[in-house]
C-alpha cells in the first residue's frame, strides 16, 4: 500500500461520524429584474459581449451574416453546419484556426450576462477558447435571474465539464491597455434562439464534410 493510500485509508476511519444536513443555500432572489432577457442582454454588453437581435426572425439568415468574412467555421449546434466535423478532432490543436465557432448554450445567466456551455455543447472543450470568434445560440427560455440559480442545474451534476463565459477574453494587465483576445476568443456574439431540432444549415462559405 503506498503511503497515498494509508493517509486516504486513515482520513476515511476517523471522519466525524455526524449526521447533520447541509445548510440550505439561498438562491438570493428577492430583487429579481422584471425582464431576464433585457437584464441578461444589458450585462452582456456591459461584459464586452454582443446580442445580436433578429428582426427577420431568420435565424440561420441571421448567423450567415455573420460568418460571410470567415474563413474557417465550426459549429457544434445542430442548427448550423461548418467546415470541420468535431467528431473527426483528435487533437484539439486542430481548431487553432478556425475563425468562428457556433454552439448552443444549455442556459444564461440575467445577472452576469454569461452563457453556460458543457462538453456536451462544445464537443470538443478547446474549441471555446481556440476559436477567434464565438457565436452562441440561446433559448430565452433557458435563461436563469443569477449564478445561484444557475448551479442549481443539472448540468453541474451530469456533465464532466462546465463553464460560464462573460464575454469576450480580455485583459488589461500590462501598461493598462485593453487587449481582446488575450487568452481566448475576441468577440462573443449571443442569438436569442428557442431550441428547434429543424434541419442542419450549411453556412454561407462553408462546405459540409
Amino acid at each position: 500500500m503506498s503511503s497515498r493510500d494509508i493517509i486516504l485509508a486513515s482520513i476515511r476511519a476517523n471522519l466525524p461520524k455526524l449526521d447533520r444536513p447541509l445548510p440550505a443555500v439561498p438562491k438570493f432572489e428577492e430583487n429579481a429584474p422584471a425582464d431576464l432577457v433585457e437584464a441578461f442582454g444589458k450585462n452582456l454588453t456591459r461584459m464586452g459581449g454582443r446580442l445580436v437581435t433578429d428582426p427577420t426572425d431568420d435565424m440561420r439568415a441571421t448567423v450567415r451574416g455573420l460568418l460571410e468574412d470567415s474563413r474557417l467555421v465550426c459549429s457544434a449546434a445542430p442548427e448550423i453546419e461548418g467546415e470541420l466535423d468535431l467528431a473527426a478532432v483528435a487533437d484539439p490543436r486542430a481548431l487553432a484556426d478556425v475563425d468562428h465557432a457556433v454552439v448552443r448554450a444549455c442556459c444564461g445567466v440575467a445577472e452576469t450576462g454569461s452563457v453556460l456551455l458543457t462538453d456536451a455543447d462544445l464537443k470538443v472543450n478547446a474549441l471555446a477558447y481556440l476559436a477567434q470568434h464565438l457565436i452562441v445560440l440561446l433559448d430565452p427560455a433557458d435563461i436563469v435571474v443569477n449564478i445561484h440559480r444557475a448551479y442549481a442545474r443539472p448540468e453541474f451534476r451530469e456533465r464532466r465539464y462546465a463553464v460560464f463565459h462573460s464575454g469576450p477574453s480580455a485583459t488589461a494587465d500590462i501598461e493598462g491597455v485593453l487587449i481582446l483576445g488575450a487568452q481566448g476568443v475576441r468577440s462573443l456574439s449571443v442569438l436569442l434562439v428557442p431550441r428547434n431540432p429543424g434541419k442542419p444549415d450549411q453556412a454561407q462559405g462553408a462546405s459540409p464534410v
